[in-house]
C-alpha cells in the first residue's frame, strides 16, 4: 500500500491530543505524508496534517490509545496514501481505506494518490447529457446531467436513506452502448444502515457495476475524512482510465464535515461559523471539484452528495457552503413527508442549474424542456392559491384557481409521489406530466 519506508525513526512525540500526535525534532516532513507509528509491536497508520517549523501534527488513523511519550516512535514513509485500482473493484465491499472487506481477494492494480489532482480547466468540457434515475420528481424537474455536482439536501428523520438506495439501484444511461458505473460511499453509517444499503444492492442485482465503499460510524476521524479521496479515487481511473460515465453517490457528507471539525479543534484551530474550520469551503471544494468530464476522454465523472441539514436550516455551514459550490440541489421537505408524499422533494427549492444542456431533443425528448416549465409554473400558482384559501376561505376563488388548486394537490399525489421500488423511464415521466397538466383544462 505504501513506498518503501525512510530507515529514521522518531521517539520525539512530544504531545498527545485525542486523535492527534505531536512530534518534535523532524526534517523533511510533507504534508500528507503517512507515517506508521509502533505500539507495543502494532504498527498503526497515520497521516501529517500539519508541520510547524521542527514539529509535524500527525492524526492517527486507528486512534491514539496505547500510545506513549517516550516509548512509542513514528517513522515517516516519504510518501502520500495510494491505493490500488483496476476493475476487479466492481462488485466489491471496500473499507475507508479502499481495502477489501467482503472476504474476497485483495485489489490489485495500478496505485492511485487519493488525494488526486484538480481537473486541468482549459481541459474540462461542458457537462452534457441525461442520467436518468427513475425517479419522475428528478428526472423531469431538475435533471441530473453527467459530469455535474447535484447535492440532495435532507434532513434528520426524512427517507434520504431509501432515496438514496432507489437513485443507487435505478440510475442508468440511456444510451445503452455506453459503460456506465456507480461508486457508493456511505459516511459515519450504522451497522443497520451498512446492512440496509448491502440487501438492496444484493436484491436488485447492481452490485457488478457498483463499487460500495462503506465509513462506518465506529470508524475513526481522520479515515471519514479519507474516505472521498477513496471513492473519488477509484471513480476518476473508471472515468478517466477505462472510459466509463461514473455516478459518485456520498452520503451522508454532514458526518464528513463533522469530521472536519472534530479533527479542527483537536488541533486548537480558531472556529469558523458554528465551530466548523474557516477551510471548510477549500476542502469541500477539493473533493466536489474532482467531477467533470475531460477533453479527449470519453467518460465522465458525475457527482451526487447527500447531506443532513442540522434544524432543518438551510443557511447552515454545510448546505451553504455545498451550495456555493455545485451545480443545484434536490431539496426535501418535512411537510410533504408528514403528507406521505415519498419522495418529499420541494420541486420550486430544488434546481439543477445544468438542465438545460441535457435534455430535449437528442438527450431526452423535445418536449421535456415546455413541460417542465408548465409544470412547475401550475404548481406555484395552485400553491399560492391554496394559500389564499386558507386566508379567504376556498369560496373567495374564482373556478380558474380552484384548478389551480386542484392541479397542485394531484401534482403531488401522481407526479411527485411514487414507490420506492417504482421506476418510471423519462417518457413515463414526461407523459405523466402531461396528464397532470390535463387538470387545468
Amino acid at each position: 500500500m505504501l513506498s518503501m519506508a525512510k530507515p529514521v525513526k522518531y521517539r520525539s512525540i512530544v504531545a498527545i491530543n485525542g486523535p492527534l500526535i505531536i512530534v518534535d525534532n523532524v526534517h523533511g516532513v510533507k504534508l500528507n505524508e503517512i507515517v506508521e507509528i509502533d505500539v507495543d509491536g502494532e504498527t498503526r497508520l497515520g497521516q501529517v496534517i500539519g508541520v510547524e517549523g521542527r514539529a509535524a501534527v500527525i492524526q492517527v488513523m486507528q486512534g491514539t490509545a496505547g500510545i506513549s511519550i517516550g516509548r512509542s516512535y513514528v517513522r515517516f514513509t516519504g510518501d502520500t496514501l495510494r491505493i490500488p485500482v483496476s476493475e476487479e473493484v466492481f462488485g466489491r465491499v471496500l473499507n475507508s481505506m479502499g481495502n477489501a472487506i467482503d472476504g474476497g481477494p485483495d485489489i490489485f492494480g495500478e496505485k492511485f494518490d487519493v488525494n488526486g489532482y484538480p481537473i486541468n480547466p482549459v481541459t474540462r468540457s461542458p457537462p452534457r447529457d441525461f442520467i436518468q434515475t427513475g425517479i419522475s420528481a428528478i428526472d423531469g424537474l431538475s435533471s441530473l446531467i453527467r459530469g455535474q455536482k447535484l447535492p440532495v439536501f435532507s434532513a434528520y428523520g426524512l427517507p434520504h436513506n431509501t432515496i438514496v438506495s432507489q437513485i443507487v439501484r435505478q440510475a442508468k444511461l440511456l444510451k445503452k452502448q455506453e459503460s456506465f458505473a456507480v461508486v457508493f460511499l456511505t459516511l459515519g453509517a450504522s451497522y443497520e444502515e451498512a446492512d440496509f444499503f448491502r440487501v438492496e444492492l444484493e436484491r436488485a442485482h447492481v452490485l457488478d457495476r457498483t463499487v460500495f465503499i462503506l465509513n462506518l460510524q465506529s470508524d475513526s476521524t481522520i479515515e471519514r475524512i479519507i474516505a472521498p479521496r477513496v471513492a473519488l479515487t477509484i471513480a476518476e481511473y473508471l472515468a478517466f482510465e477505462k472510459e466509463y460515465h461514473v455516478l459518485v453517490v456520498m452520503s451522508d457528507m454532514s458526518n464528513y464535515c463533522e469530521a472536519l471539525r472534530e479533527a479542527s479543534l483537536a488541533r486548537g484551530e480558531i472556529p469558523g461559523r458554528r465551530g466548523y474550520p474557516g477551510y471548510m469551503y477549500t476542502d469541500l471544494a477539493s473533493i466536489y471539484e474532482r467531477a467533470g468530464i475531460v477533453s479527449g476522454k470519453n467518460g465522465s465523472l458525475t457527482q451526487m452528495p447527500i447531506l443532513s441539514m442540522p434544524d432543518d436550516d438551510i443557511t447552515h455551514p454545510i448546505p451553504d457552503l455545498t451550495g456555493y459550490i455545485t451545480e443545484g440541489q434536490i431539496v426535501l421537505d418535512r411537510s410533504l413527508h408528514l403528507s406521505g408524499i415519498y419522495p418529499p422533494m420541494n420541486v420550486l427549492a430544488s434546481l439543477s442549474r445544468l438542465m438545460k444542456d441535457g435534455v430535449g431533443e437528442g438527450y431526452t425528448r423535445k418536449d421535456h424542456f415546455e413541460i417542465y416549465t408548465r409544470l412547475l409554473s401550475a404548481y406555484a400558482e395552485g400553491l399560492r392559491n391554496k394559500e389564499l384559501s386558507t386566508i379567504l376561505g376556498e369560496d373567495a376563488l374564482t373556478a380558474e384557481e380552484r384548478r389551480y388548486v386542484k392541479f397542485s394537490e394531484v401534482f403531488e399525489r401522481k407526479f411527485i409521489n411514487q414507490g420506492a421500488y417504482e421506476e418510471r423511464s423519462i417518457d413515463e415521466t414526461l407523459n405523466l406530466g402531461l396528464d397532470v397538466l390535463s387538470v387545468l383544462k
